[in-house]
């Protein structure tokens, strides 16, 4: 792919259930800013990125409106867009909106992407991988369980080295995820959580491997609130 057009399409629509908050955890603040805030203004800076779709429920999208593109100036910001039920809906919500050949998706929880990840995931691309995703080697022993009425047993212990903590930005060529999401959609299956999921099982291809960073967080409960406000005043 010689030359391409590639825009960020950032998930706003969670909510604040696990966070135990009746604001959703991606308007909660870290360090004076909206946990939003932040991913928003690695994609408003990055000169790679051409446009950013935000989605977001119905209730916030004026909200996001005035907050990101009228008061923070985020002129990148083409287009808000509702969300739908679940995060699939969500997505393809996202990219009917996206007008461009390579789309990079990212949890809007998660403010600490960086540059980095999104020239190496736009390098694979190019040179003409179809999907990858940001990702890091885990650090504890997984294991596999078996369920028996209330008691979990370990079932395996799979080899350490070859397993991968899945994070956000994931990016493809948009035009092969559509295809694959219009499978997903046709399927009735709603049992992917994951985009590179929905490419592996419905548009045949695997996705290249991009080193993450474990600062990547997505802030999903109180305690990630905390250790963000920690990982927010030493790398930004």
């Amino acid at each position: 792919m010689k030359s391409y057009k590639a825009k960020a399409i950032v998930l706003a629509a969670g909510s604040g259930r696990r966070m135990q908050s009746d604001v959703p955890k991606q308007f909660l603040h870290i360090n004076g800013r909206e946990v939003l805030y932040y991913s928003l203004k690695t994609f408003q800076n990055n000169e790679s990125i051409s446009g950013i779709i935000l989605v977001t429920d119905r209730e916030h999208i004026q909200y996001c409106r005035d907050k990101f593109i009228s008061e923070y100036g985020f002129d990148r910001i083409e287009a808000v867009v509702e969300g739908g039920q679940e995060r699939y809906d969500s997505v393809y919500n996202g990219l009917k909106a996206a007008d461009c050949d390579v789309v990079m998706i990212h949890d809007g929880a998660r403010p600490f992407v960086t540059d980095s990840m999104i020239e190496m995931s736009l390098a694979s691309i190019r040179e003409g991988e179809k999907a990858c995703t940001v990702a890091v080697p885990v650090k504890d022993t997984i294991k596999t369980v078996s369920v028996n009425g209330e008691k979990i047993y370990g079932a395996t212990t799979p080899d350490r080295k070859y397993l991968y903590a899945i994070q956000t930005p994931q990016t493809f060529v948009k035009d092969e995820l559509m295809v694959a999401y219009d499978r997903l959609k046709a399927s009735g299956n709603h049992n992917i959580t994951d985009d590179t999921g929905v490419m592996e099982q419905y548009g045949g291809a695997v996705s290249k491997i991009i080193p993450g960073a474990y600062e990547n967080i997505k802030i999903t409960t109180p305690e990630d609130l905390e250790i963000a406000e920690i990982f927010c005043k030493k790398i930004l």
